[in-house]
């Protein structure tokens, strides 16, 4: 593609102290061009890893096809899980059906209290949905009985209770009548188990229980509030949506993650799209760097090129030896980037670590982002992606230079001298 003698001219130019790589407006160029795709790779990653880890997170804890009844609990539950699995398309998609009494409560312990989402669930299920990623202390999940409790381990700090201390649970549903009024419905319960899933919302707010532990506590007999659906892909709901919409009676309502978390995910993306968007102005900006480092060699160089025109170089020769010069910048950019974002990245989580501790303050509070680690997730496709494109914009930022230095006009130029 390129000649001996255009590598061995483009890399003398490229070395040139005045106006080459040694100059400062080269190495402007070129150190914006690793930090653009540094920063990229990072920002990307990061993004990629709040996706992944909250949308397995949420969604894996809630279901990714949820069934809802229009009036309030599902008494028939049993019947209507045995019909799910009757449907091919169904059981085809599903790796999971589970049901779900579920609340909101007060609790209180010690004189402190917070409100909380008491969750009804067969211990199997729970131990399923908690297989991996999340930490269990105290009593193993199979062997929680009636009446006892699984608390998140934020929670249990906040109350300041123990292993074996009791929580009261106070709840509007299933309230008492009484001669004065109805009277919430208080219960006290011991905590036998605490998890920690890494996720700020569920550790500080959420409590579980025995499903029967729960629809006595939320008076509703052998009912459940909705009916949670796990599928092989969680991207792919539509058609399981489709089939329950069919199959079901009227009066249920079938909603996926999507649905559930709309406001979250749309907000997701945008940022992850407008922080590409911001971020690619680093390297668009050394583009611009390398348009005006290599203007300036072609006005140095006029001698030299007109010079080299007469010893019967081409004007295609010409291009190609300021395209390399000019390129050979960003790929070293894009290079040195690529390495130092995929370090970055990688370590991420204890570089916010240090950098917490040298300056004494909370860089990534986790009831503000709901997760206590910053998460990151590189994608090989994405990284090479981002290399690609920032020497691409260098290769482009590199034509009309070329092109003004192959046409120069090697007569004019030396009749001047």
């Amino acid at each position: 593609m390129f000649s001996r003698l255009e590598r061995k001219i483009a890399f003398r130019y490229l070395a040139a102290k005045k106006r080459g790589f040694g100059s400062v407006v080269s190495w402007v160029s070129l150190i914006g061009i690793m930090l653009g795709v540094a920063t990229l790779i990072v920002v990307m990653s990061v993004m990629g890893g709040f996706h992944d880890t909250l949308l397995s997170r949420i969604v894996g804890m809630n279901g990714h096809v949820v069934v809802y009844h229009q009036d309030g609990a599902i008494a028939d539950y049993d019947f209507l899980i045995d019909k799910m699995k009757q449907n091919k398309v169904v059981m085809a998609n599903a790796t999971g059906i589970v049901p779900i009494a579920e609340g909101q409560v007060m609790a209180t312990a010690n004189g402190n209290n917070t409100g909380a989402m008491i969750r009804g669930i067969k211990m199997s299920d729970l131990k399923a949905k908690t297989a991996t990623g999340t930490k269990i202390y105290g009593k193993a999940l199979d062997d929680i009985a009636d009446g006892e409790l699984v608390a998140g381990a934020s929670l249990t700090r906040a109350l300041r209770v123990g292993m074996g201390d009791k929580i009261s649970l106070v709840s509007a549903n299933g309230a008492t009548p009484t001669p004065f009024g109805s009277m919430p419905r208080i219960m006290a319960y011991p905590v036998m188990s605490s998890f920690f899933m890494g996720m700020y919302e569920y550790d500080s707010g959420y409590i579980f229980m025995p499903l029967e532990t729960a629809q006595k506590y939320l008076n509703i007999g052998n009912a459940v509030t909705h009916i949670d659906l796990f599928l092989k892909n969680p991207e792919e709901t539509e058609e399981v949506r489709d089939a329950l919409s069919n199959l079901l009676p009227t009066g249920f309502v079938v909603r996926d993650w999507r649905d559930l978390n709309r406001g979250f995910v749309g907000a997701l993306q945008v940022e992850s799209n407008v922080m590409f968007l911001i971020l690619m102005l680093i390297i668009i900006v050394a583009a611009f760097n390398i348009v005006s480092s290599l203007v300036m060699l072609v006005k140095d160089k006029s001698k030299d090129i007109a010079v080299l025109r007469t010893f019967g170089v081409s004007r295609h020769s010409m291009m190609k030896i300021f395209i390399l010069s000019g390129t050979s910048i960003g790929v070293i950019g894009s290079l040195f980037g690529t390495v130092l974002g995929v370090l970055v990245a990688v370590y991420i989580e204890p570089i916010r670590q240090f950098v917490q501790w040298a300056t004494g303050r909370d860089l990534f509070p986790a009831e503000l982002y709901y997760l206590s680690e910053l998460p990151s997730k590189l994608v090989p496709s994405t990284v090479v992606g981002i290399a690609v494109l920032a020497i691409a914009l260098a290769f482009l930022a590199t034509i009309y230079p070329a092109w003004k230095a192959a046409n120069t006009d090697p007569v004019e130029v030396l009749r001047n001298e």
